[in-house]
């Protein structure tokens, strides 16, 4: 099943300065891949003027809603009602992003349309995951 759903998303950086700089996005899920789901900016937003997609697990996306979540690379949490933080680490410094919660909580329920959560076919994304680790071994 090659089933990908994208959605526009607009976000708000928060600067050192405590300034708002807008910024576009793309939601991104694939039933390829299905516990994950991808953030994609585009080159003129980042700082070595590449495309960059971040990739996290759904499951993190939809408890970050509600209440604060992840300990890594990508920490989600509630600011408020209407808005939710996601807050990305890398080797270049952090970025702190806020998203319309509607937004992000409407494209999760597509994400759900497509493959329901504890319906996810592991023995393919296993097989894919060891493939990639492997392939040349």
């Amino acid at each position: 099943m090659d089933i990908t759903i994208r959605q526009p998303a607009h976000a708000q950086l928060i600067t050192a300065a405590d300034r708002e700089v807008p910024v576009a996005a793309a939601l991104r899920y694939t039933a390829e891949d299905p516990l994950a789901v991808f953030i994609d900016f585009p080159s003129e937003v980042t700082l070595d003027g590449e495309d960059v997609t971040w990739t996290f697990a759904r499951s993190l996306l939809d408890e970050g809603l509600d209440a604060p979540a992840g300990r890594g690379d990508v920490q989600i949490w509630p600011c408020g009602r209407a808005r939710t933080v996601l807050e990305f680490h890398s080797v270049c410094g952090l970025a702190l992003l806020q998203f319309d919660t509607a937004a992000l909580r409407r494209f999760l329920l597509r994400t759900y349309a497509v493959v329901a959560p504890g319906r996810e076919d592991l023995g393919e994304v296993v097989e894919r995951g060891l493939t990639a680790l492997f392939d040349g071994v």
